[in-house]
């Protein structure tokens, strides 16, 4: 009987350790999983000094608080969308103060400055952007000319833009105190801490910041830095473009495009 009885015993123990386990494990996994959203690069450079609150329920994910700006609340919401363990997000975040009517000369500057802080190959730091129906004027210092030409390009294919006026002064790496790293060096360092899903969130947000490239017909994959792009391009032009700007995003290491002409 009393075989019996411990061997009883032993079953309830088992039974109950089956329906005790699954709740740890997915308060473990959603632990998990607000840790990694809140350590994303891009939670701590670009939705840093937000009051965001990260929440996560069995894998559904909550958003709540403010940002500054629609692109911070669009990149947050995408960054939680690329973490791994993620079923689904509300993203609940309120934008600070008053959003400028779309193709206002406030809306532009929001737009230019927001897609040059996506890539890496340029100095958004110091650039100033300034904008007059339609008209931009780029002021501030580029390492090079190469560099201030691609700060043209790239403000020339934002939405709502019509001329862009480039007035940055070339101011070379070699002119910098000793000891100082250029840009270039710094963004490098940057790039190796930088997590897939704050790289996948930064590609798709670059792609929907250009009026070139269509981030709605475009699938985003990243593994260990190599970004992989599929979906459909309009022509071979923008799927070589989509190329060049991805390549361009902070942390992206190589791009694969898979991109099939529509």
């Amino acid at each position: 009987m009393k075989k019996t009885t411990s061997s009883f015993t032993l079953i309830l123990t088992a039974v109950s350790l089956l329906f005790i386990n699954p709740p740890l494990f997915a308060s473990n996994t959603d632990d998990q999983i607000e840790s990694s959203i809140k350590h994303s690069y891009v939670f701590k450079t670009y939705v840093n000094g937000d009051d965001v609150n990260v929440q996560s329920k069995d894998g559904v994910v909550s958003l709540t608080g403010s940002v500054f700006n629609e692109s911070s609340k669009l990149l947050a919401g995408e960054t939680v969308a690329s973490q791994p363990g993620v079923k689904g997000f509300d993203n609940k975040l309120k934008v600070k103060g008053e959003f400028p009517a779309v193709n206002s000369d406030a809306w532009v500057v929001n737009q230019v400055k927001t897609t040059l802080w996506f890539h890496r190959n340029v100095n958004a730091t110091e650039t100033e952007v300034l904008a007059k129906d339609g008209t931009v004027t780029l002021r501030g210092n580029a390492s090079s000319t190469a560099q201030k030409d691609l700060t043209t390009e790239y403000a020339q294919d934002v939405e709502g833009v019509k001329i862009v006026k480039n007035e940055m002064a070339i101011v070379s790496d070699n002119t910098m105190k000793p000891g100082k790293k250029a840009v270039g060096q710094q963004k490098d360092a940057i790039a190796e801490m930088i997590d897939d899903a704050s790289i996948t969130a930064l590609v798709k947000t670059t792609l929907l910041h250009h009026r070139s490239t269509s981030a709605l017909r475009t699938t985003v994959e990243t593994k260990d830095g190599v970004v992989r792009l599929g979906g459909k391009a309009r022509n071979a032009a923008e799927k070589d473009l989509a190329s060049k700007l991805v390549n361009d995003v902070h942390g992206v290491k190589m791009v694969i495009n898979d991109m099939t002409l529509n």
